[in-house]
């Protein structure tokens, strides 16, 4: 994920615009977060969890085992930051494996300044689109470059990085998606955007999500003869401790907060416990363009509370088969009954 998200603190001029509440609001909320926080103490202590599903990969009809393989896959081509050797090679083998699927391929290639050395980068948006003829569209996405650095660990912030989760998690479950795409009775067209250079950075204050601006930007200046009526962003979704709560910005945007609800009531009818009703973190990512500039109501599903976030630690042993299978067959039922 690319700057990955990270909450906004909560005096910042943003959070204070979206998040002011009443003294008796505070105070509703603080009994109520200190209820949560007993309940869930209680369920640890016995040894069960509100948050986790009983359900495993047999349960599930969606093939997380062979998502899992290909986030394996994507890890050992290596790092895969913007304009490197890796990312060449990933671009390769996602183009190959969506057009064999059946998916209408294209790169939206654009060029962006080395934050470093000022030399020009080569950035390419990866878009799939499934069912090209209809006019209106869903849009799935997620980020596929990796971090040039694992910039967060504490012992080697210069080593290497192969974002499992960070990056290759959210392309692994479109990959899979792929499968199933062309065979889903909608009346919508679906696309994937994998973003290029979402954290193409150097230090935790440069420039995040070059990509996804570029796309958003692109849509409004230069009008597709298509409409996106929803989108949805995953990232860092592989986690094998998932917990996914509602994202504040996507619930502060009317239109978007509409699309969460039904995504998370998606999830509560098939009783993935794992998609947690009700918010918790502001998160900076790739929706926040889509939202703000091209207008595409957007949501994230990220799973924020992942321990190994930037680090070299964040390697497949961290995340999950059974994680995918569940973040992806939510999305699958709700694409199925979007209206």
């Amino acid at each position: 994920m690319a700057h990955k998200p990270r909450p906004e603190p909560a005096g910042s001029r943003v959070a204070q615009t979206l998040f002011l509440i009443t003294a008796a609001g505070a105070a509703i909320c603080l009994l109520g977060g200190v209820t949560i926080w007993a309940q869930w103490q209680s369920e640890r202590g016995s040894g069960q969890s509100r948050y986790v599903s009983d359900l495993t990969l047999d349960d599930i009809p969606f093939n997380g085992a062979r998502a899992y393989e290909y986030l394996e896959r994507l890890c050992a081509i290596g790092p895969r930051p913007s304009g490197s050797p890796g990312m060449t090679r990933q671009q390769e083998l996602l183009e190959e494996h969506f057009r064999k699927l059946g998916g209408e391929v294209r790169f939206q290639r654009f060029q962006y300044r080395h934050p470093l050395e000022g030399s020009p980068v080569p950035i390419a948006n990866l878009i799939v689109h499934w069912h090209p003829d209809r006019k209106e569209r869903i849009l799935l996405c997620a980020h596929y470059d990796t971090l040039p650095y694992p910039l967060e660990d504490p012992v080697n912030p210069k080593g290497r990085f192969v974002g499992a989760n960070d990056g290759a998690s959210g392309t692994a479950l479109l990959m899979e998606m792929a499968h199933v795409i062309p065979d889903l009775d909608t009346r919508y067209g679906i696309d994937f955007v994998l973003f290029d250079a979402e954290e193409f950075i150097f230090d935790m204050d440069g420039r995040f999500f070059v990509g996804s601006e570029y796309f958003a930007r692109q849509y409004v200046r230069q009008p597709p003869p298509y409409r996106y009526r929803w989108g949805v962003l995953v990232d860092m979704i592989g986690d094998a401790d998932l917990q996914i709560y509602e994202e504040r910005y996507s619930m502060s945007w009317p239109q978007t907060r509409r699309l969460v609800e039904q995504i998370w009531a998606t999830a509560e009818r098939l009783d993935v416990r794992e998609f947690i009703h009700r918010p918790k973190y502001a998160i900076l990512d790739d929706h926040i363009p889509l939202n703000r500039i091209a207008g595409i109501p957007t949501c994230c599903i990220i799973d924020y509370d992942y321990p190994y976030w930037h680090t070299e630690a964040d390697t497949p042993d961290k995340c999950s088969p059974l994680s995918l299978a569940k973040v992806g067959w939510v999305l699958w039922e709700w694409l199925k009954q979007v209206r």
